[in-house]
């Protein structure tokens, strides 16, 4: 005789509170999950209510979980990992592989080398996830992610180094040609860069200009992603501080030159990042080979 299951919250609080737990405020899990903020809040409120007990700590603009809700939250992604897994047992994909990645990586490096990719791999069909929030490898069924920052990356996870940040002033012939009789040139600044810094460990004289803001320049422009301040360089806007790898081939063509020869090197790096039990094994472990192969070149 099969026991009845005890009463659990629905697994739409539980998604919620999980989700939740990855973000530091309801707007950005509302955003996963695409509902409102409000319906996410009214999940949480519903969930602690029936459970009597309080998961997360609401300051004023950010959330922190409770001790209850740290020790609930790995149970709760244990058992959602178990439904993911027990979903693609019964319909595997044996000849797709997920790689979750930034939208500049994706457009500034995995693009270019993509056609080398299914030459190499022609039976396997890879999906590219761009995306700026990191993706959670069982419940996205992501087999391989290139993840910004300095490892450890999480338990169970395998990271291999792909190539370290290396930042480079950049800008178009046209721009720096401009910039250098005018004596000022347009700060280009990403999600990443940091000028601050560049020419803190460079020197304040590195652009050879006049001090400003922060920098050589009085004038600024913003973005929320590096492809974009890439782009805008490209365009004569400015100057970009970038990772080198994401330039390369523009230097190498001439389209974008290196307005001074100073590199910022920190002790971050972009990493492939797969969990050490994967779904498929052989078609991981070359897809692993050939990008720390392309990283190498």
């Amino acid at each position: 005789m099969t026991t009845p299951l005890g009463r659990t919250p629905s697994l739409n609080a539980l998604r919620a509170f999980e989700v939740a737990s990855r973000h530091p405020n309801f707007r950005l899990a509302a955003q996963e999950l695409g509902v409102t903020q409000g319906a996410v809040a009214q999940q949480i409120r519903a969930l602690e209510a029936e459970l009597g007990l309080k998961l997360f700590e609401r300051h004023r603009r950010t959330l922190a979980l409770t001790a209850n809700g740290q020790r609930y939250v790995v149970g709760v992604r244990r058992a959602f990992d178990l439904l993911a897994e027990a979903t693609r047992s019964l319909r595997p994909e044996p000849g797709h592989l997920t790689v979750s990645v930034t939208p500049t990586f994706a457009t500034k490096w995995l693009m270019p080398r993509l056609g080398a990719y299914t030459q190499a791999h022609p039976a396997t069909e890879l999906r590219v996830l761009a995306t700026e929030r990191i993706s959670h490898f069982q419940t996205e069924a992501i087999d391989l992610a290139v993840r910004y920052g300095r490892p450890p990356f999480g338990p169970g996870l395998q990271a291999d180094l792909l190539f370290e940040e290396c930042l480079v002033a950049v800008a178009s012939p046209q721009a720096q040609a401009r910039w250098a009789g005018a004596g000022r040139a347009t700060l280009l600044h990403d999600g990443q860069s940091s000028w601050e810094l560049y020419f803190e460990q460079c020197g304040r004289n590195a652009l050879a200009a006049p001090a400003g803001d922060g920098g050589p320049a009085s004038q600024a422009i913003r973005f929320n992603q590096t492809t974009l301040a890439i782009d805008a360089a490209l365009m004569g806007q400015g100057l970009a501080l970038v990772q080198e790898h994401f330039v390369a081939r523009d230097l190498a063509t001439g389209r974008l030159v290196q307005a001074c020869p100073e590199k910022l090197r920190t002790d971050a790096g972009y990493y492939l990042v797969c969990p050490r039990k994967q779904r498929h094994p052989e078609a991981v472990a070359l897809a692993r080979r050939w990008f720390l192969q392309q990283a190498a070149q």
